[in-house]
């Protein structure tokens, strides 16, 4: 008999952010989705309008729409 173990590791995921132009659109982005349960890592870049979010599991994207448009940007879907 063998015991089966969860071999999965973090999740990345890309999302296109829309309406991000400087620094502190990075910041408000990634503090807001920083705040989602189980991300472990969130990257904003202003110039190309992606975040790059690592996750323990797979994110609601309903979660994810909520918390940037909660930073005031829109979420335009997965890059």
């Amino acid at each position: 008999m063998t015991a089966q173990t969860d071999t999965t590791g973090p999740v990345t995921t890309v999302y296109k952010v829309s309406g991000m132009s400087c620094g502190h659109c990075e910041g408000a982005v990634s503090g807001e989705i920083s705040q989602i349960s189980g991300v472990s890592s969130v990257t904003a870049v202003a110039s190309t309008g992606e975040v790059t979010v690592v996750s323990a599991t797979p994110l609601d994207d309903g979660a994810v729409r909520a918390a940037v448009d909660e930073a005031g940007f829109e979420l335009a879907g997965k890059a």
